[in-house]
């Protein structure tokens, strides 16, 4: 089965029972407080999780792109990507457990045909704050599920976000698939790694209170999400996904480029396949994102450099056009469904190779730091903290060192440097959990008042600096605002300084904030801005500011400016070319 097909599929059963098709959103989110990237389907639906009217209803869905980076250095197994689809229908406080449940039975069984021995599902089990979840373990029953082949796990497993996360939350039921060609076990075993889960579906009918009580939601929502490239895998009776029709011309094209055949050399080409889809998508993405040493700019920057490290592996011929045949692949297989790739061609192409160009000279020079390095070695050892300096400031893989020293004699501390990654690893996936947590828990006065302000600022930027600037992208936390925009220089103080006191001016003149639901074109001939046309639908919510600023956006806002405190724009930098950032706080 074609991968696309299982998109087409998904959409169309969903439409069958009354869902209305939502454009995917881009990669990089517009305006979301808690992520770089969209990590789940429901990142761009956050408001409308919340309580705001969706202007198409309360039935959607969708096949979303995501990306997920805290676990990139486990890429290279059978199933793990950064990017990847998310199949996602969702009921905003419309159906509820019954219907959820009965229609992802009736599509994995009647629509995919998947036989009903190969199924098995988990609920929450509860706790001492919430009851078990044996409404979903009757339905599952009911379906025809075993009751050997369902299982109560705790909060670390069926409960979504976590029980600590204040805000919407509930308990989940996953539905898994028996991956294998052995005998189906007639008791569901979840420490079986054969059976893998392939659909989730959240009920979020709890609100988590500061106060640490858990009260039943008045709008009560389903969530769910299926995984293309694992679901794709499965149906096409593949145990590796980058044997499935998602990655066939991928690798195919790694194998042409490099000369060699896919068995035997499994993890360097999926590295290569996977980081290299993920840096096509991102450098494609509206938000012109370019290889840097912060946020979305990183995580691209560290895919291409760790695409290249894994070709040169394979002997391919790095200074060749070899990364360029690998994109052109995998623009020609999607360009189909997401536009902006066929759009961005060149400024893929170009990001590419540019960072390629870069990452040599940097190797280069790792290598002269290598050189140095081992003519101090004292014995024949060399240390840990050397060891991790090649690989963290001049991205020497451990096995290049142990490979490069090897040859001179020279022992590397492996097991210390292993220790060293990964208290850096655990440091690292630390600050993204705190940086990738659900954007549901995080959307309070502060924020709402920070959002809002980031409308005046781009209203203040096309008074200051001039009409031609667009906001490429914003962050915001507790703490602060963080607004990124298309410019040509950077700012003088006089324009930072005009271009606060304006946003000061109208939050003082105490302007409405208003909405209004309209065609798509209708607000694009109005005058209204957006950053992401496509990401929007056919029927669009726009927020006016008074006079002074008309924007496509899915809130939330406050209803009056003077509810927001006066700003202080605290730094203004580059971000990549043509694109500048303005950090500002609430004064004081």
């Amino acid at each position: 089965m074609e991968s696309l097909n299982l998109r087409e599929k998904y959409i169309n059963f969903f439409e069958s029972k009354g869902h209305k098709q939502i454009p995917s959103a881009p990669v990089v989110p517009e305006n979301d407080p808690s992520v770089l990237f969209n990590t789940a389907g429901m990142q761009p639906l956050v408001p409308y999780l919340l309580g705001e009217p969706h202007p198409y209803g309360k039935r959607l869905c969708d096949y979303q792109k995501c990306m997920r980076t805290n676990d990139l250095d486990e890429v290279g197994d059978v199933t793990h990507h950064t990017f990847f689809e998310m199949l996602g229908n969702w009921s905003l406080g419309d159906y509820f457990k019954k219907e959820s449940i009965t229609w992802s039975f009736e599509f994995l069984t009647k629509v995919l045909e998947i036989p009903l021995e190969r199924l098995a599902v988990t609920v929450f089990k509860g706790n001492d704050i919430v009851s078990p979840d044996n409404e979903s373990a009757s339905i599952w029953k009911e379906l025809g599920i075993n009751e050997k082949r369902i299982k109560y796990l705790g909060e670390d497993d069926n409960w979504w976000p976590n029980m600590e996360s204040t805000g919407p939350c509930g308990p989940d039921t996953e539905i898994f698939y028996f991956r294998s060609e052995d005998e189906i076990p007639e008791e569901f075993d979840t420490s079986d790694d054969r059976w893998v889960e392939i659909w989730n579906n959240v009920f979020m009918q709890y609100n988590h209170n500061e106060d640490g009580t858990f009260t039943e939601l008045p709008q009560k929502n389903v969530d769910t999400g299926m995984g293309v490239e694992r679901v794709t895998a499965l149906l096409e009776g593949q145990t590796d996904n980058y044997t499935s029709s998602i990655w066939y011309d991928i690798i195919k094209t790694i194998e042409k480029v490099a000369n060699l055949q896919y068995v035997g050399h499994e993890k360097e080409m999926r590295i290569i396949a996977d980081h290299i889809r993920s840096a096509v998508f991102i450098s494609a993405d509206p938000a012109g994102i370019k290889p840097s040493n912060t946020d979305q700019g990183y995580i691209l920057r560290r895919l291409i450099r760790r695409a290249i490290r894994y070709a040169k592996k394979l002997d391919i011929d790095i200074n060749s056009d070899w990364e360029q045949q690998i994109a052109l692949t995998i623009i020609e297989k999607n360009k189909k469904y997401y536009k902006e790739l066929e759009e961005n061609r060149d400024v893929v192409l170009e990001v590419l190779k540019t960072e390629k160009v870069k990452f040599n000279r940097t190797l280069e020079k790792g290598l002269k730091e290598f050189e140095k390095i081992i003519g101090k070695v004292n014995g024949k050892v060399l240390d840990k903290d050397n060891a991790f300096r090649l690989y963290d400031t001049f991205g020497f893989p451990i096995e290049l060192t142990v490979e490069l020293a090897k040859e001179m004699g020279i022992e590397v501390d492996v097991n210390g440097f292993k220790e060293k990654f990964k208290a850096h690893q655990e440091l690292s996936r630390a600050g993204a959990k705190e940086k990738f947590k659900g954007g549901l828990a995080s959307t309070g006065e502060v924020e709402t008042q920070y959002h809002t302000a980031t409308h005046l600022l781009n209203a203040a930027l096309k008074v200051v600096v001039g009409p031609q600037v667009h906001q490429k992208g914003s962050n915001i936390t507790h703490e602060r605002m963080r607004f990124d925009f298309s410019c040509d220089h950077k700012l003088t103080d006089e324009e930072k300084q005009k271009a606060q006191d304006l946003v000061n001016e109208w939050i003082d003149k105490g302007y409405d904030v208003t909405k209004e639901e309209m065609k798509k074109e209708d607000a694009i001939k109005s005058g209204a801005e957006c950053m992401f046309i496509e990401r929007y639908p056919d029927i669009v919510t726009v927020y006016k500011i008074g006079d002074v600023s008309s924007e496509l956006c899915g809130g939330p806002h406050v209803s009056n400016t003077s509810q927001i405190p006066h700003i202080k724009i605290k730094k203004e930098e580059a971000v990549s070319a043509g694109v500048r950032r303005i950090k500002a706080v609430f004064a004081e």
